[in-house]
């Protein structure tokens, strides 16, 4: 990766050509069919429906990978979808998963969904993306996927298939010969058909597409971004944005020869785009451990194993895994491991440092997001790498720091805090989103997608993000709308305001809180507004760790809760909390704005402190704090 060090590199590899100039795959099924091409009998993907590092799994090479994505396009075709209907997939990792998110892309339109969600948010995505045929579990013990999906398929008229995947498959004697008679009912109600999805793939030819192959560039991908109110966003993807995320992965990182370890879900982008694609770019091979991936049982325990199991070069993470790994110790030979990357949220440079020093492995930051079919910067493993920054911006993408006036955009100057627009081929000008009023003051001068996101570009091209301009809070990566927490706590009768925030967290960035303002003359305690929190917001992680009533909460000159302010509120609470703990004699004095680190806790010394401890204690934390003396 020596050639992507610096702002020079990045600009050396755009003056080799333009992008539309570099010979790219123009469908799924051409991209597929060079990896086949190029790499036939080697690994493709492997899983293991359990943790161990001697459990069976199974491997798919790029032969096996192509004809069963060849016949899983040829069913879908078959059911009637076109390339302008929509396979949706509510499903966990598994061959299948993979198998259906590519085949999906070459018939039609693939749109996976979360199988976290509840099946009302499952049925308004299935709703909004109008899906002719839905892929998902077959009654399994331990998850209630299928009966989720059954209960929301009953609201979403437009599914006229359901195929599911028996796991079964994958376990060995005796748990294969146990689950079918442990099996959990799943009563349909709905009148969609319900077939077996191997089954029916099997009845396919896989050494042929049954339709034609249209190059043209088209819309391939749908996904919902959060989810988390009742009708979640859905995000438009084009080949082309699918494609430049794989190029972007072999031709900065990925080789053959590499095993990448994948612990996250293929319903998010990261699994989807910079992994899958990559993989199907560079020929290397890709390790899905367990349904849950990082979830997944035994999966912590484990992953030193499965990494020297599978002599893994590179290991995909979020901030929340990494601070549970460093909690086991290295109890196996991963001298294999090259680097890890790590997305979907801010990393704490305590976890940084602490698995630095675990491991001797570098973690590559990086930024992107579902609205750009992912990828836009990333800290160059080669070059530099800046504690707190994103990198640099990928070649062929186009950040730009930009100001709204009324009289349009300016640019900021550099280190001039402003929105984060991002311009490059994987997003799509003007139609981000499937509603069009969604679209609507989404682009700055028509092509610059407004990411809502704060920050600023230093002086050597480094990006850094500064805040959120939405307010969203990200909870281990998991976007959580603060309205949902609003919403649901204002139908208290004894409420009058709710701020909700996402407060500190060492373990996932952020968890959510709310503060409560109450209706003059009217009295409810904590206790009382968190059990009701729980049964009036639906979405289990937007349910506040901690709510607060305050006599009034602080408002803008509109009336508007004033959410800085709470900010402050919470960072001191926790960060006094978490030294009181350590039994580290400081305390939070004030909570600044800094231009350019955003809020940053102040603290003042009660007695003698041991610095380290302090950094110890403080560094899991992703904000900035400093000393007043």
């Amino acid at each position: 990766m020596g050639e992507f060090a610096n702002l020079a590199d990045v600009k050396a590899i755009e003056a080799e050509m333009p992008w539309e100039a570099r010979g790219m795959a123009r469908t799924m099924h051409e991209f597929l069919g060079r990896a086949k091409a190029a790499h036939g009998t080697r690994p493709a993907i492997s899983y293991q429906i359990l943790s161990g590092p001697a459990t069976k799994a199974e491997t798919l090479t790029w032969n096996a990978l192509h004809g069963k994505v060849t016949q899983a396009a040829n069913l879908f075709r078959s059911l009637g979808v076109g390339e302008k209907d929509v396979v949706a997939y509510v499903l966990p990792n598994s061959l299948e998963t993979a198998v259906t998110l590519l085949g999906g892309a070459v018939a039609g339109i693939v749109n996976p969904i979360n199988p976290l969600l509840e099946a009302e948010q499952i049925s308004a995505i299935l709703r909004e993306t109008k899906a002719k045929v839905v892929v998902t579990l077959k009654a399994f013990p331990k998850t209630d996927v299928p009966q989720k999906v059954a209960e929301a398929v009953k609201h979403a008229p437009s599914v006229k298939t359901v195929l599911e995947v028996d796991l079964v498959r994958y376990l060995a004697p005796p748990k294969s010969w146990i689950v079918p008679l442990i099996r959990p009912k799943n009563p349909i109600s709905h009148t969609a058909n319900v077939l077996n999805f191997n089954a029916e793939l099997a009845r396919q030819p896989a050494d042929r597409l049954t339709f034609e192959d249209r190059k043209e560039d088209r819309v391939a991908a749908y996904f919902h971004t959060g989810g988390t109110t009742g009708m979640p966003k859905v995000a438009q993807h084009k080949l082309s944005g699918m494609v430049y995320n794989g190029w972007l992965g072999q031709r900065l990182l990925f080789k053959e020869t590499d095993c990448v370890m994948c612990p996250l879900p293929l319903f998010h982008v990261f699994a989807a785009y910079p992994i899958l694609m990559s993989m199907i770019a560079s020929g290397a091979h890709v390790v899905f451990p367990t349904p849950a991936g990082y979830r997944g049982e035994g999966v912590f325990d484990n992953l030193w194993k499965l990494i020297e199991r599978w002599k893994c070069t590179y290991l995909i993470t979020v901030p929340t895994a990494l601070a549970a790994l460093m909690q086991r110790p290295i109890d196996a030979d991963i001298s294999s491991l090259k680097n890890a990357f790590s997305g979907s949220a801010p990393l704490p440079i305590e976890l940084y440092n602490r698995f630095y020093k675990a491991t001797n492995v570098e973690i590559v930051e990086g930024y992107g997001l579902t609205e750009c079919t992912c990828l836009v910067s990333v800290n160059p493993p080669g070059g530099t790498k800046k504690i707190g920054s994103v990198g640099l911006p990928f070649p062929h993408t186009h950040v730009r720091i930009l100001h709204k006036t009324a009289e349009g955009f300016r640019e900021c100057a550099v280190d001039e805090v402003g929105e984060i627009c991002v311009a490059n081929p994987g997003v799509f000008e003007g139609s981000t989103y499937t509603e069009v009023d969604k679209n609507k003051d989404l682009f700055a001068e028509g092509r610059f997608l407004r990411t809502g996101d704060l920050g600023r570009i230093d002086a050597e091209g480094y990006l850094f993000i500064t805040g959120r301009a939405k307010d969203l809070i990200i909870r281990g990566g998991h976007n959580i709308d603060p309205a949902v927490i609003e919403e649901g706590l204002m139908k208290h009768e004894a409420v009058a305001f709710v701020g909700a925030i996402g407060q500190p967290d060492a373990h996932s960035g952020e968890l959510p809180c709310a503060y409560v303002e109450l209706v003059k003359g009217k009295a409810v305690g904590v206790e009382e507004l968190v059990a009701y929190a729980q049964t009036h917001i639906h979405e289990r992680a937007a349910v506040p760790k901690h709510i607060e009533i305050l006599d009034e909460l602080p408002k803008t000159a509109v009336g508007k809760v004033f959410k800085p302010d709470l900010r402050r509120k919470a960072i001191t609470r926790v960060y006094d909390a978490a030294l009181a703990e350590a039994g580290i004699p400081a305390h939070v004095a004030e909570v600044v704005e800094d231009k350019k680190r955003g809020l940053v806790a102040r603290l003042v010394r009660n007695g003698p402190v041991d610095q380290a401890r302090v950094q110890d204690v403080l560094g899991g934390f992703t904000g900035p704090w400093e000393w007043t003396d």
